[in-house]
């Protein structure tokens, strides 16, 4: 009973180190890709193989960019509770997580077909060198972004083993989306960032400047979604859920603006989880109301 507890906790653990609750971001826009490839219901097996892709490439990608943030993690007063700091999760529990979420991620994509399996490779430089790029790129927020695009990518790789134009829009309206509230989140760690010689958008250029360029990424996050819609001969359900997701992001940056970090919990997480779950609501919706 006891080994059972212990095991509860660990991985209670491991999924709080690895902030779970997350994976609501690029999920629904796999799940959105699935529907618009089929252009109806999916197919399960296809289905089940790429949410294991997903959730274990993001869920290795983030163990490692916490082993090798730890010391910065450490002394961030904002970070130093979390399960590495804490002993939670040791180090050594961490990289077994990573490299078992890696492999289960190339055995995923071997599931699904021959391009997936050998393009699972060559995702790995950005999934992990992406926990290196704030030591010296401002622009980390786009290669986040771009680590969470790749879903859309993914799942017309897997299904047809092509990349179309409405797969490459999409990638690009989900890594501008998600490199937007990424400059929001990181206003958060400015000081400390400056402190240990760490860059970022805030840091390079200010605060002012920082919510300028969050609000410009999600402009072009719009405009690629709406070329995504145009490419995939979307209808005007797809559209008025587009509509619906500006007017959030609209009020995600109103939030950031008029109240400053108290509210940024609230524009980072929920905003955006409304964000890309009522996207992908509206966005099957449409294809099944125009399906003959």
């Amino acid at each position: 009973m006891e080994s059972i507890r212990t095991l509860g906790r660990k991985l209670a653990g491991v999924l709080e180190l690895i902030k779970f609750e997350h994976s609501i971001f690029a999920l629904p826009f796999a799940v959105m890709s699935l529907f618009m490839v089929y252009g109806g219901t999916p197919d399960f097996t296809k289905t089940w193989w790429i949410i294991v892709c997903m959730v274990s490439a993001r869920s290795a990608s983030m163990s490692f960019n916490r082993i090798v943030d730890f010391a910065y993690d450490l002394k961030n007063p904002r970070t130093r509770e979390r399960p590495l700091q804490t002993g939670k999760v040791s180090t050594r529990e961490a990289w077994i997580f990573t490299v078992l979420m890696s492999l289960l991620f190339v055995a995923s994509a071997w599931m699904l077909n021959r391009m997936a399996f050998i393009l699972s490779f060559t995702t790995f430089p950005l999934l992990f060198g992406y926990s290196f790029t704030k030591r010296f790129f401002p622009f980390s927020h786009l290669i986040l972004g771009l680590s969470l695009g790749l879903s859309p990518l993914g799942v017309w790789v897997a299904v047809t083993e092509t990349l179309p134009l409405v797969s490459l829009l999409l990638c690009g309206g989900v890594t501008f989306w998600v490199a937007g509230f990424d400059v929001i989140y990181a206003l958060q760690d400015v000081e400390f960032d400056i402190q240990e010689g760490l860059v970022s958008i805030p840091v390079r250029f200010g605060i002012k400047k920082a919510l300028d360029f969050a609000l410009l990424f999600h402009i072009i996050a719009v405009i690629f979604f709406a070329s995504a819609g145009i490419a995939g001969h979307m209808g005007m359900v797809f559209y008025g859920g587009l509509i619906l997701v500006t007017a959030f992001l609209c009020y995600e940056h109103l939030l950031v603006r008029k109240h400053g970090l108290s509210r940024i919990n609230m524009a980072f997480f929920t905003i955006n989880g409304v964000v890309s779950i009522l996207f992908a609501l509206f966005s099957v919706a449409d294809i099944f109301i125009r399906k003959p």
